[in-house]
């Protein structure tokens, strides 16, 4: 066997290791707690006109929800001033904390998003920051893409988040780190985890797939969609891929998905012709 061949059978041995581990997203940095939550507030969390939230909602250290279950829906379970919205609200300040440290690619201060196509990094504005309009976002083929934006102060938008060369699991790699409260303009479609210093507030018509995430105010609600399902509870690499470096906190260990009979068969092919290349490069060698 001719070293090219040890070679190309070693590398689709681990090319094939690498395929089979699933796509993953910029989730582990949430935090254990945090990860179950849709929608967690601080002070309150009210809904006014028929929503349905795809996730655990939480409030911590408030106490009044209102508008559930009708007439909006609650596809989860809703803590109310309990110790599980008290932890989920610690992991919030961390992961918050988390994306302010991050290093930012480009400053945009001043800038609309509105008409912007943005490839994968850490986009900062020193104070406010508004969505005018289309925010394209590129993923360049990468599943695990990952933007950051990092606002001084206000998230207004008045348009939608779309994603070109990239899969639906995209939108679990958009962060949004707000310094005061983000308002989501009636019909906005906005994709990616909100954490807001203080209040998030959807208008009529808005859909959020993510998360709204509340650290000291109200979340507020009006005929919206809000899930994560795209990411998955516990979605996420164990680390977090670049650019999205930082002190990511240790993932909670979570049950994986059983593969099926075929997928442990590619598995198995991969390990052997991975051990085969190794195991006629280490004999050649000898």
């Amino acid at each position: 066997m001719t070293r090219n061949s040890i070679g190309l059978i070693a590398g689709l041995g681990l090319a094939a290791l690498i395929l089979f581990s699933g796509p993953a997203a910029a989730q582990s940095y949430l935090g254990g707690n945090l990860r179950p939550f849709a929608v967690l507030g601080a002070t309150t969390v009210t809904c006014t006109g028929a929503s349905t939230i795809t996730g655990d909602l939480g409030l911590s250290p408030g106490t009044s929800v209102t508008g559930f279950p009708a007439p909006c829906t609650n596809v989860g379970t809703i803590h109310a001033a309990d110790a599980t919205a008290a932890a989920a609200q610690a992991d919030l300040t961390t992961a918050f904390n988390t994306l302010a440290s991050q290093t930012c690619t480009l400053d945009l201060t001043g800038t609309d998003l509105g008409g912007l196509t943005l490839t994968p990094g850490t986009y900062c504005f020193s104070s406010s920051a508004a969505l005018t309009g289309t925010l394209t976002l590129n993923a360049q083929g990468n599943p695990n893409a990952v933007w950051v934006f990092k606002t001084g102060s206000t998230l207004t938008t008045a348009g939608n988040v779309v994603f070109i060369n990239g899969t639906t699991a995209n939108s679990c790699g958009v962060q949004w780190q707000i310094g005061s409260s983000a308002t989501l303009g009636s019909g906005s479609l906005i994709a990616g985890n909100i954490l807001a210093q203080t209040s998030i507030t959807l208008n009529t018509g808005a859909g959020l797939t993510g998360r709204a995430l509340a650290r000291t105010g109200a979340v507020t609600l009006d005929t919206n969609q809000v899930s994560f399902a795209a990411c998955g509870v516990n979605a996420g690499p164990t680390g977090a891929p670049p650019p999205f470096g930082g002190p990511v906190p240790p993932p909670v260990t979570a049950a994986a998905p059983t593969p099926t009979l075929s997928e442990w068969a590619m598995i198995a092919l991969a390990v052997l012709l991975a051990l085969a290349g190794f195991a006629a490069l280490r004999r050649r060698g000898a």
